[in-house]
This record gives C-alpha cells, sequence and structure tokens, in this order.
C-alpha cells in the first residue's frame, strides 16, 4: 500500500481555474485514516499552503518553496536556504534585467519592493503572507531566505529563463511556473525535500507516489517510486518520466488518487 503521496499543485492537481477539486480533502482524509501521508509540494510559501489546506491541515505534510522546506506536525523538519552573500549577489543581477520582479521567500513571509501595479496583483494572489519594504538588501541581511521568487513580465521558458541561468553562477534558476522563475541554492529542489520527508516518515522510496507537470518537478518525480506527470505536463519531463496520466483540467490527479485510496 502507497503510504506517502507527493502532489505539485498549480498544472497538476489543480485545474485551470486553479480551484481546488472537491473531492480532494475527503480522498486525503481516507488515505490519512489509513495511515497515508498527502503532501502538497509547491513553489507557494508555507503559510499559503495551510490556508488552501486548512480543513485538513492536522493529517498532511507540506513540501513548500520548491523544496526549501518541509513542515509536518506543526514545525520545519527540513530547510535549505540560501546564504545572505548569494542572494544579494543575485539581486543585483535581477534589478538589472527588464520585466523581472524579485520576490524574497523567507519561511513565513514573503518580501517585495517593487510598486509596478500588475506585479503587486499577482504577488497578492500568490502570497497569503507578504509584505513591501525599502530594500530587499536590508531583509537578506538579517532573515534566512529560502529562494528569490522572480515574476516574469514575460513568459519565464522565453525571457528570464533564458536570461538568468548564465548570468547568475552557483546558483539554481528554475522556471517553476508559466511567469514565475526561482533562484537558490544549486542543490534546493524538490526531490531532496521529500528525502527529507521519507526518512523523518520511515518510509520506503517503493511506497511513495509522486505528482508533478513541470521540470521543477524532475527530483521530486526521480526520488519517488511511483512518478505519474499529467497529460499536460511540459514536455521534456514527459519524456523523462513517461509514466502519463489524464491532464489536470480532466482531473488526472483525482483519478489516480482514487486508484490510490479508494
Amino acid at each position: 500500500m502507497i503510504k506517502l503521496i507527493a502532489c505539485d499543485l498549480d498544472g497538476t492537481l489543480l485545474p485551470p481555474d486553479k480551484k481546488m477539486p472537491e473531492e480532494t480533502f475527503a480522498l486525503i482524509e481516507k488515505f490519512a485514516a489509513e495511515g497515508g501521508v498527502f503532501a502538497p509540494a509547491s513553489g507557494r510559501q508555507l503559510p499559503n499552503l495551510l490556508k488552501l489546506f486548512a480543513p485538513v491541515a492536522d493529517k498532511i505534510a507540506v513540501i513548500a518553496e520548491n523544496g526549501g522546506l518541509v513542515w509536518y506536525k506543526g514545525e520545519i523538519i527540513f530547510s535549505d536556504p540560501t546564504p545572505s552573500e548569494d542572494v544579494l549577489r543575485a539581486l543585483k543581477i535581477i534589478r538589472l534585467q527588464k520585466g523581472l520582479y524579485p520576490v524574497l521567500s523567507c519561511a513565513d513571509c514573503a518580501y517585495y519592493e517593487d510598486g509596478y501595479p500588475r506585479f503587486i496583483e499577482i504577488l497578492k494572489r500568490s502570497y497569503s503572507s507578504e509584505k513591501k519594504v525599502d530594500s530587499l538588501d536590508e531583509i537578506a541581511g538579517g532573515v534566512s531566505a529560502l529562494k528569490i521568487s522572480v515574476w516574469d513580465d514575460l513568459p519565464a521558458a522565453e525571457h528570464g529563463g533564458k536570461i538568468l541561468p548564465p548570468l547568475i553562477d552557483g546558483l539554481r534558476t528554475m522556471i517553476s511556473g508559466y511567469d514565475w522563475l526561482d533562484v537558490s541554492v544549486a542543490h534546493a529542489n524538490k526531490g531532496r525535500a521529500l528525502e527529507a520527508l521519507m526518512a523523518r516518515l520511515g518510509v520506503k522510496r517503493e511506497l511513495c507516489a509522486a505528482f508533478g507537470d513541470h521540470m521543477n518537478d524532475y527530483e521530486m518525480l526521480k526520488a519517488s517510486g511511483l512518478p505519474f506527470v499529467t497529460a499536460n505536463a511540459y514536455p521534456p519531463l514527459k519524456e523523462l518520466i513517461g509514466e502519463e496520466i489524464p491532464s489536470n483540467a480532466e482531473f488526472g490527479v483525482i483519478k489516480k488518487l482514487k486508484e490510490f485510496i479508494l
């Protein structure tokens, strides 16, 4: 029997309208009653994920910030922060690029400094705990940052995803959505976070399933014994993983969860 399920949200569990499928919480409840742990695994911040999964928050684990931290039973059990000197160096580079807007993602709050209205509108939809500051440099010097999230005014795969990687040497720049990128330490990813969670729970790899749709899910999918990609997934990821389920619009994850749980 599967004991742990790690699941990406945007583009995977959540349909295009981003509304939680109505059967999700009932399936998580049943899985927990059978001794399993469901773990949403997202680039979103921890406060946002706990709010989103509030009805079952006492029954899940959370992989937040694209693997930057893992939360379970009220505590952070794993954290992979980015050193402040690397954050400061990356911020200087990001600010020089037109159409890129950095957000400093910390465990309990996301900080931003730019007032561009479209950026603010999208940021407030994406974060439950956020704060505008005069300078991200000041925050980076005093608070442990998990990553720099970067909103791109253009499709990230065509713009920031091409510009930033060769400029920010020594850090990992990963496309995390249509218009978002993440900059973090090179080894930070959902796979390391999932491995930490499996170790904490004492769950073997073959008893762990994972679902994803983009390259920021790759390490998590490889860390699990049963990896699945949605039909709408990024084509290179589909080629690497192979095991395909129906798209997020067709509630492919929900259909597969029913096979595991019901």
